[in-house]
Formats: structure tokens, sequence, C-alpha cells
């Protein structure tokens, strides 16, 4: 039976969706293709009938992953953002987290096209929680600079969380500390 051309696009788009979630939870060198197929329902031999390699799934994944995470993250100031990132919930959610705190590690170590993925994943981030006109004369390079600050404290402290064990106290207290601290750091900035 032939496949249709709008299934082999349903097909394509539930194996990046798997690959998204796996790569999440186990990293990219975490999972195999074989397993990863398997995962989306679907044979080994079809993979290539969609991607020229695991590296172009791997920067289509990322890309999938970080749409999501700026989607979830549309609409929250930057104070609901910060509390829903340095949760529990999230810091146990790897496979349906953000990308950028699952695999930032892993993507520095890939092609300058899963890089390039990701750089335009954190503008995106940037862009949807930069508050725009509501501070008025405000420098926005001095709230662009207060938005990766943010941004990067956050990351940091979900990943410093992540590699202490599950019921480790330490791994709340990263995150409780750093929710605190960066909080703290979010007054508005004052008008030029």
């Amino acid at each position: 039976m032939r496949v249709t051309k709008a299934q082999a696009q349903a097909n394509r788009a539930h194996i990046v969706e798997t690959a998204s979630t796996l790569f999440r939870e186990r990293g990219y060198d975490g999972v195999g293709v074989a397993e990863l197929m398997a995962a989306a329902g679907f044979t080994h031999g079809g993979f290539y009938k969609h991607f020229r390699s695991k590296a172009d799934l791997m920067a289509e994944a990322a890309a999938n992953g970080l749409s999501q995470s700026l989607v979830s993250s549309t609409g929250l100031d930057v104070t609901e953002f910060v509390n829903i990132y340095l949760s529990r919930a999230h810091r146990d959610g790897r496979n349906a987290g953000c990308t950028m705190a699952a695999l930032c590690g892993d993507a520095a170590r890939q092609s300058e096209e899963i890089k390039a993925t990701f750089a335009d994943g954190v503008e995106g981030l940037l862009a949807a929680l930069e508050p725009g006109d509501s501070l008025g004369d405000v420098d926005p390079h001095t709230v662009r600079a207060q938005m990766i600050d943010m941004l990067a404290h956050v990351i940091g402290a979900v990943v410093l969380s992540r590699a202490c064990p599950d019921d480790s106290p330490l791994a709340d207290e990263i995150l409780e500390v750093c929710r605190e601290k960066t909080l703290a750091t979010l007054s508005p900035p004052q008008a030029t």
C-alpha cells in the first residue's frame, strides 16, 4: 500500500515529535535510530525515507522542542516564567520540559546547524519574555541584558538541579535559592 504525501508528512512529524521527547529525556547520544523509530511505531529502515541522517533529525527535533518551549512561554510575564521554570515539576519533566535545559550541553558539541537552531530558540524566547513597550523610556539593551542574564541563570539552575540525585535535598535547594535570587534581580530597570 502506497503512503500518501499527507500521511508521509504526518509520519515525519510524529517521528520528529517522538525524537524531541526522547532526546530531551536521554540526550542525543542516549537514543539510537532503531530505538527512536520503534518508539514512533515505525521500522528502522523507514528512517532514511524521511531524514538524510540522525544529525538532520536532531536539528529538526531541536527546532520542534524549542518551538514548544516558546509556545508554553508566550503570554507569561517574567515572574510567572521564572516560577514555572524553576519548579520541581519542570525539573522532573525532562522529556516534556525545556529543550535548552535538557540539551544545551549536548548541542554545544554538535554541528553548526544544531547550534544555530539553539541560537534561534534563545532569540525567540528572549523576544517572548521581553516586556516590550510597557517599559517606556528604559533602554532596550538594558532590558535585553537583564533577560539574557535571567535566562542563563534559570537554565543553569535546572541543569545543576538535574545533575543531583532526584531525591536529593540539594536538587530542591538549588531551585529554591535560584528562584528567590532571580526574582529579586528582576526589578524593573530604571529609565535612562
